[in-house]
Protein backbone atom coordinates (compact mmCIF):
# COMPACT_ATOMS: atom_id res chain seq x y z
CA UNK A 1 0.00 0.00 0.00
CA UNK A 2 1.45 3.45 -0.92
CA UNK A 3 2.56 5.41 2.10
CA UNK A 4 0.06 8.24 1.50
CA UNK A 5 -2.84 5.77 1.57
CA UNK A 6 -1.31 4.00 4.54
CA UNK A 7 -1.16 7.27 6.50
CA UNK A 8 -4.87 7.81 5.82
CA UNK A 9 -5.55 4.39 7.30
CA UNK A 10 -3.45 5.28 10.35
CA UNK A 11 -5.31 8.52 11.09
CA UNK A 12 -7.64 8.65 14.10
CA UNK A 13 -11.12 9.69 12.93
CA UNK A 14 -11.52 12.01 15.94
CA UNK A 15 -8.32 14.08 15.90
CA UNK A 16 -7.50 13.33 12.23
CA UNK A 17 -3.87 12.70 13.14
CA UNK A 18 -1.76 9.55 13.39
CA UNK A 19 -2.84 7.23 16.19
CA UNK A 20 -1.30 7.90 19.59
CA UNK A 21 -1.52 4.92 21.96
CA UNK A 22 -4.25 3.30 19.80
CA UNK A 23 -7.03 1.30 21.45
CA UNK A 24 -9.91 -0.74 20.02
CA UNK A 25 -13.61 -0.88 20.83
CA UNK A 26 -15.64 -4.07 20.72
CA UNK A 27 -16.92 -3.15 17.24
CA UNK A 28 -13.33 -3.19 15.95
CA UNK A 29 -12.81 0.53 15.35
CA UNK A 30 -9.62 2.15 16.61
CA UNK A 31 -8.91 5.53 18.18
CA UNK A 32 -6.21 7.36 20.12
CA UNK A 33 -6.70 6.49 23.77
CA UNK A 34 -7.02 10.14 24.84
CA UNK A 35 -9.47 10.86 21.98
CA UNK A 36 -11.89 8.03 22.75
CA UNK A 37 -11.66 8.63 26.51
CA UNK A 38 -12.70 12.26 25.95
CA UNK A 39 -15.49 11.11 23.65
CA UNK A 40 -16.83 8.56 26.15
CA UNK A 41 -16.63 11.13 28.95
CA UNK A 42 -18.80 13.45 26.86
CA UNK A 43 -21.38 10.67 26.36
CA UNK A 44 -21.51 9.67 30.03
CA UNK A 45 -24.25 12.14 30.98
CA UNK A 46 -26.59 10.68 28.33
CA UNK A 47 -26.30 7.20 29.87
CA UNK A 48 -25.60 5.64 26.47
CA UNK A 49 -22.25 5.15 24.76
CA UNK A 50 -21.64 4.78 21.02
CA UNK A 51 -18.73 4.29 18.66
CA UNK A 52 -17.92 7.57 16.86
CA UNK A 53 -17.46 5.65 13.59
CA UNK A 54 -20.21 3.02 13.31
CA UNK A 55 -22.57 4.42 16.03
CA UNK A 56 -22.86 1.00 17.71
CA UNK A 57 -24.47 1.72 21.08
CA UNK A 58 -23.89 0.27 24.53
CA UNK A 59 -25.53 1.11 27.88
CA UNK A 60 -22.24 0.38 29.63
CA UNK A 61 -18.98 2.21 29.10
CA UNK A 62 -17.02 0.19 26.51
CA UNK A 63 -13.78 -1.44 27.54
CA UNK A 64 -10.68 -0.19 25.73
CA UNK A 65 -8.22 -2.78 24.49
CA UNK A 66 -4.71 -1.65 23.59
CA UNK A 67 -3.97 -2.37 19.93
CA UNK A 68 -0.27 -3.22 20.07
CA UNK A 69 -0.10 -4.33 16.45
CA UNK A 70 -1.49 -1.01 15.23
CA UNK A 71 0.85 0.90 17.55
CA UNK A 72 3.80 -1.01 16.04
CA UNK A 73 2.63 -0.18 12.50
CA UNK A 74 2.41 3.53 13.35
CA UNK A 75 5.87 3.42 14.91
CA UNK A 76 7.37 1.74 11.83
CA UNK A 77 5.56 4.18 9.55
CA UNK A 78 7.02 7.17 11.41
CA UNK A 79 10.53 5.72 11.32
CA UNK A 80 10.48 4.75 7.63
CA UNK A 81 11.79 7.19 4.96
CA UNK A 82 9.19 8.82 2.69
CA UNK A 83 8.31 6.97 -0.50
CA UNK A 84 8.79 9.32 -3.45
CA UNK A 85 6.72 7.14 -5.79
CA UNK A 86 3.71 7.37 -3.49
CA UNK A 87 3.58 11.19 -3.42
CA UNK A 88 0.30 12.78 -4.42
CA UNK A 89 0.50 14.85 -7.61
CA UNK A 90 -1.76 17.54 -9.00
CA UNK A 91 -4.71 16.05 -10.88
CA UNK A 92 -4.56 18.72 -13.59
CA UNK A 93 -0.80 18.76 -14.26
CA UNK A 94 -0.83 15.93 -16.81
CA UNK A 95 2.20 16.70 -19.01
CA UNK A 96 4.63 17.26 -16.13
CA UNK A 97 3.65 15.87 -12.69
CA UNK A 98 3.70 18.51 -9.97
CA UNK A 99 3.37 17.60 -6.27
CA UNK A 100 -0.02 18.51 -4.81
CA UNK A 101 -0.25 20.84 -1.83
CA UNK A 102 -3.95 20.31 -1.01
CA UNK A 103 -6.80 17.95 -1.86
CA UNK A 104 -10.41 19.03 -2.40
CA UNK A 105 -12.75 16.51 -0.80
CA UNK A 106 -15.82 17.68 -2.74
CA UNK A 107 -14.12 17.54 -6.14
CA UNK A 108 -11.96 14.56 -5.12
CA UNK A 109 -8.98 16.19 -6.84
CA UNK A 110 -5.49 17.10 -5.68
CA UNK A 111 -4.09 20.52 -6.53
CA UNK A 112 -0.71 22.21 -6.94
CA UNK A 113 -0.21 25.84 -5.87
CA UNK A 114 -1.31 27.28 -9.24
CA UNK A 115 -4.42 25.14 -9.63
CA UNK A 116 -5.29 25.62 -5.95
CA UNK A 117 -5.37 29.38 -6.43
CA UNK A 118 -7.67 29.02 -9.47
CA UNK A 119 -9.87 26.53 -7.58
CA UNK A 120 -10.31 28.80 -4.56
CA UNK A 121 -11.41 31.72 -6.76
CA UNK A 122 -14.48 29.84 -7.98
CA UNK A 123 -15.63 27.66 -5.05
CA UNK A 124 -15.34 27.37 -1.28
CA UNK A 125 -14.76 23.66 -0.69
CA UNK A 126 -13.29 21.61 2.13
CA UNK A 127 -9.54 21.17 1.64
CA UNK A 128 -7.24 18.72 3.35
CA UNK A 129 -3.67 17.51 3.16
CA UNK A 130 -2.89 15.68 -0.10
CA UNK A 131 -4.55 12.26 -0.16
CA UNK A 132 -5.76 9.69 -2.65
CA UNK A 133 -8.13 8.00 -0.19
CA UNK A 134 -11.49 9.67 0.32
CA UNK A 135 -13.39 6.88 2.06
CA UNK A 136 -12.56 7.90 5.63
CA UNK A 137 -13.09 11.59 4.80
CA UNK A 138 -16.75 11.12 3.92
CA UNK A 139 -19.86 10.14 5.85
CA UNK A 140 -20.43 6.39 5.66
CA UNK A 141 -24.21 6.95 5.57
CA UNK A 142 -24.73 9.94 3.24
CA UNK A 143 -21.45 9.76 1.28
CA UNK A 144 -20.88 13.47 1.84
CA UNK A 145 -17.78 15.23 3.16
CA UNK A 146 -17.36 15.22 6.95
CA UNK A 147 -17.42 18.90 7.89
CA UNK A 148 -18.64 19.00 11.50
CA UNK A 149 -18.00 17.41 14.87
CA UNK A 150 -20.69 16.65 17.47
CA UNK A 151 -19.15 16.82 20.99
CA UNK A 152 -22.30 15.30 22.50
CA UNK A 153 -21.97 12.09 20.48
CA UNK A 154 -18.23 12.42 19.78
CA UNK A 155 -18.88 11.85 16.08
CA UNK A 156 -17.82 13.45 12.79
CA UNK A 157 -20.81 14.58 10.71
CA UNK A 158 -21.69 15.68 7.23
CA UNK A 159 -24.20 18.50 6.66
CA UNK A 160 -27.05 15.99 6.21
CA UNK A 161 -26.26 14.37 9.57
CA UNK A 162 -26.77 17.79 11.20
CA UNK A 163 -30.17 18.28 9.56
CA UNK A 164 -31.75 14.85 10.00
CA UNK A 165 -31.43 11.87 12.32
CA UNK A 166 -30.38 11.77 15.97
CA UNK A 167 -27.84 14.60 15.60
CA UNK A 168 -30.49 17.13 14.61
CA UNK A 169 -30.49 20.07 17.00
CA UNK A 170 -27.15 19.14 18.59
CA UNK A 171 -24.48 21.78 19.12
CA UNK A 172 -21.77 21.06 16.55
CA UNK A 173 -18.34 22.46 15.77
CA UNK A 174 -16.46 22.89 12.53
CA UNK A 175 -14.34 19.77 12.16
CA UNK A 176 -11.04 21.60 11.71
CA UNK A 177 -11.59 23.70 14.84
CA UNK A 178 -12.63 20.64 16.84
CA UNK A 179 -9.52 18.82 15.65
CA UNK A 180 -7.29 21.67 16.84
CA UNK A 181 -9.05 21.64 20.23
CA UNK A 182 -8.49 17.89 20.54
CA UNK A 183 -4.81 18.28 19.65
CA UNK A 184 -4.56 21.02 22.30
CA UNK A 185 -6.19 18.73 24.88
CA UNK A 186 -3.71 15.98 24.02
CA UNK A 187 -0.83 18.44 24.26
CA UNK A 188 -2.03 19.71 27.64
CA UNK A 189 -2.43 16.12 28.79
CA UNK A 190 1.22 15.50 27.92
CA UNK A 191 2.26 18.67 29.77
CA UNK A 192 0.39 17.87 32.99
CA UNK A 193 2.76 15.06 34.12
CA UNK A 194 5.74 17.32 33.37
CA UNK A 195 4.12 20.14 35.35
CA UNK A 196 3.46 17.80 38.28
CA UNK A 197 7.09 16.61 38.20
CA UNK A 198 8.39 20.21 38.22
CA UNK A 199 6.08 21.09 41.11
CA UNK A 200 7.40 18.09 43.05
CA UNK A 201 11.00 19.16 42.41
CA UNK A 202 10.24 22.73 43.51
CA UNK A 203 8.56 21.45 46.67
CA UNK A 204 11.57 19.21 47.43
CA UNK A 205 13.94 22.16 47.00
CA UNK A 206 11.79 24.30 49.29
CA UNK A 207 11.71 21.55 51.91
CA UNK A 208 15.50 21.15 51.63
CA UNK A 209 15.98 24.91 52.03
CA UNK A 210 13.70 24.92 55.07
CA UNK A 211 15.64 22.06 56.68
CA UNK A 212 18.95 23.89 56.14
CA UNK A 213 17.53 27.08 57.66
CA UNK A 214 16.20 25.16 60.70
CA UNK A 215 19.56 23.45 61.25
CA UNK A 216 21.38 26.78 60.92
CA UNK A 217 19.02 28.34 63.47
CA UNK A 218 19.55 25.44 65.88
CA UNK A 219 23.33 25.71 65.50
CA UNK A 220 23.19 29.45 66.16
CA UNK A 221 21.16 28.91 69.35
CA UNK A 222 23.61 26.23 70.46
CA UNK A 223 26.58 28.55 69.95
CA UNK A 224 24.86 31.28 71.94
CA UNK A 225 24.30 28.87 74.85
CA UNK A 226 27.93 27.67 74.75
CA UNK A 227 29.38 31.18 74.56
CA UNK A 228 27.01 32.39 77.29
CA UNK A 229 28.11 29.57 79.59
CA UNK A 230 31.78 30.23 78.96
CA UNK A 231 31.26 33.94 79.64
CA UNK A 232 29.51 33.27 82.92
CA UNK A 233 32.30 30.88 84.00
CA UNK A 234 34.97 33.43 83.15
CA UNK A 235 33.24 36.17 85.11
CA UNK A 236 32.96 33.86 88.14
CA UNK A 237 36.68 33.10 88.05
CA UNK A 238 37.52 36.78 87.80
CA UNK A 239 35.39 37.64 90.85
CA UNK A 240 37.00 34.82 92.91
CA UNK A 241 40.49 36.07 92.08
CA UNK A 242 39.60 39.62 93.06
CA UNK A 243 38.24 38.45 96.40
CA UNK A 244 41.42 36.42 97.06
CA UNK A 245 43.61 39.45 96.41
CA UNK A 246 41.54 41.61 98.75
CA UNK A 247 41.76 39.00 101.53
CA UNK A 248 45.50 38.57 101.14
CA UNK A 249 46.04 42.31 101.21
Amino acid sequence: MPSADLQDELDCSICLSLYTDPVSLRCGHNFCRSCIVSALDAQEAAGMYSCPDCREESPQRPALEKNRKLANIVERFLSSPPDVESRIFCTYCIKSPVPAVRTCLQCETSLCDDHLAAHNKTVDHILTDPTSSFGNKKCSVHKKVLEYYCPQDAACLCVTCCLVGKHRGHQVEILGEASEKEKLRKYMGELNPQKAELQTRVQNLQDHKKNIQEKASEEEEHQEVVYGHEGATGNGRKESAERALQTGG
